[in-house]
């Protein structure tokens, strides 16, 4: 087990490379990685289902101790960056699948790799995991909400269809991780030590389907996607950051709500485009899930060097262990 403990904390700190570097393999590759794209929702599951296990009543407190933080977190996140990605797709004319694509990853919650990127930049780690766990949530309602608000106009949107995948993507699996963890709490508290391996072999196994199958599209739209992407991300960044200067947050709180906008479960982005749209519609989401691994870093990195003599402790009580 200490073996697999040293060999998740070395992938979880070479994240985005093994992300690249697969990326890049699949694109050149495809052939070796298709056989992946029907497991994307099988994958994600494992991903919430590792959610579940380190999830528990104490993640919630933040949002009856500080309920207007959490709420503008929350709010920040199904606000910016489903706008955002709306002006983009119609801003910039993108052909249907991408412009598509480009909302479903807006309209997703928080990953949990905001909560890493947080820890990373001395944020507000206590108000990022509840904002992720609150977002996850609430992501079987609003998400489809969101989706056919913003991107019907480009393709038919059956929101009930959408709903029963999430769920049984995302929240039946966080609930099995719960329930683990309640009834089998010790083997589950030193399996919590190898998530992170387990996420970054799923998320880069995610990240291979969607690039292999769609190798073609990537190679004629890649720019446009990339660039799309870029810029969706770094803006969610600072709008992130502006929305809590807006509600005179401290440093550490402004950090945090930053990140949590800027960073998608991508992941989800992925399975629904696979299972509900086309198969283009999901790179936007594979590319949002290489390029906020290295965003996120070196957002961070600025983030710890920035100091605020007014702002609270940081609560980093919970150090967060997934990716």
């Amino acid at each position: 087990m200490k073996a697999l403990e040293k060999v998740s904390q070395f992938a979880g700190n070479t994240f985005a490379v093994w992300v690249l570097l697969f990326a890049v393999l699949s694109f050149f590759m495809p052939s070796a990685f298709t056989w992946i794209a029907p497991h994307i929702p099988l994958l994600l599951g494992v991903i919430m289902f590792g959610m579940g296990l380190t999830l528990s009543a104490g993640d919630f407190k933040e949002v009856f101790k500080r309920p207007k933080d959490v709420a503008i977190g929350v709010v920040g996140q199904f606000v910016i960056m489903p706008g955002l990605a709306f002006l983009l797709a119609k801003g910039l004319q993108l052909p249907p699948e991408i412009a598509v694509g480009v909302i479903l990853v807006g309209c997703c919650p928080g990953g949990t790799a905001s909560n890493v990127m947080t820890f990373l930049a001395k944020g507000d780690v206590a108000l990022s995991v509840t904002i992720t766990s609150v977002t996850t949530l609430l992501a079987p309602i609003v998400t489809p909400a969101l989706i056919l608000l913003l991107a019907s106009q480009w393709v038919p949107v059956d929101p009930a269809d959408l709903f029963l995948s999430i769920i049984q993507i995302v929240i039946v699996p966080i609930v099995l991780g719960v329930l683990v963890k309640k009834f089998f709490n010790r083997p589950a508290q030193a399996s919590v030590k190898v998530l992170p391996l387990v996420s970054i072999i799923s998320i880069v196994a995610i990240v291979t389907a969607v690039v292999s199958a769609n190798q073609q599209n990537i190679a004629k739209t890649g720019l446009i996607i990339f660039a799309v992407v870029i810029l969706h991300n770094v803006l969610g960044y600072l709008l992130g950051y502006v929305f809590g200067k807006l509600f005179k947050m401290d440093l550490s709180k402004k950090k945090a709500v930053a990140i949590e906008v800027g960073m998608q479960n991508s992941g989800l982005g992925a399975a629904i485009a696979t299972a509900h749209f086309s198969p283009l519609s999901a790179v936007p989401s594979a590319i949002f899930s290489v390029w906020h691994n290295i965003s996120g870093p070196i957002l961070a990195t600025i983030f710890n060097r920035m100091k605020d003599s007014q702002s609270s402790p940081v609560d980093s009580s919970k150090t967060p262990v997934t990716n």
